[in-house]
């Protein structure tokens, strides 16, 4: 592992362990066994380390999300695929996945709020494009699309958070439990 891959796996276990800012620079150069000017040759600052750590990781769940998206499909199809986007990527990047959880309910003023709530907005974007394309299939809409996703991404959250606490170094969702998620989401609770 190089210089710069250490700092930022160090810098990622402790954010996701108490958050972006209650790590300091020297704890991460320390945990990574290296210096700070390493750090600060990489990254230019602690910011500078948390853009690069959330832009490459923001990336790799967007494409996924986006090929989601774009499949022709039904509506319970279509939230299957965004599930299974939002799963096999927590599964793959769990502690990144935990600390953007983190930090998007944290202080609004925080930087690690105001970092993260770009990325989740735009995550965001793509559920609210799916009801937007499915209003005319979806009679109740009437202008709730917005509404609709923040449910779907909250239900999705929700069984990842509440995975965690049972298994905390990682993260698997079956495909029959993902379908479960779905239909539990677009029929209620009565069904």
């Amino acid at each position: 592992m190089d210089n710069r891959e250490a700092i930022i796996n160090s810098a990622l276990k402790l954010f996701c362990r108490r958050g972006y800012d209650a790590v300091g620079v020297q704890e991460i150069v320390d945990q990574a066994g290296i210096t700070k000017p390493t750090l600060y040759y990489y990254f230019g600052s602690k910011q500078g380390l948390l853009k690069e750590i959330l832009r490459t990781n923001s990336e790799i769940l967007e494409k996924m999300l986006q090929e989601a998206v774009e499949i022709p499909g039904d509506i319970p199809d279509v939230l299957f695929r965004v599930a299974r986007a939002y799963f096999d990527f927590a599964a793959g990047h769990w502690e990144f996945y935990l600390f953007m959880v983190s930090q998007f309910h944290s202080g609004h003023g925080t930087e690690g709020f105001m970092a993260v709530y770009p990325l989740i907005s735009r995550f965001y974007q793509y559920v609210v494009k799916i009801f937007e394309d499915a209003s005319d299939v979806l009679g109740n809409m009437n202008g709730r699309q917005g509404q609709f996703a923040v449910s779907f991404m909250g239900i999705l959250d929700s069984h990842m958070m509440l995975h965690s606490l049972n298994h905390r170094d990682d993260f698997f969702m079956s495909d029959e439990k993902t379908y479960e998620i779905v239909r539990q989401f677009l029929y209620g609770i009565y069904t």
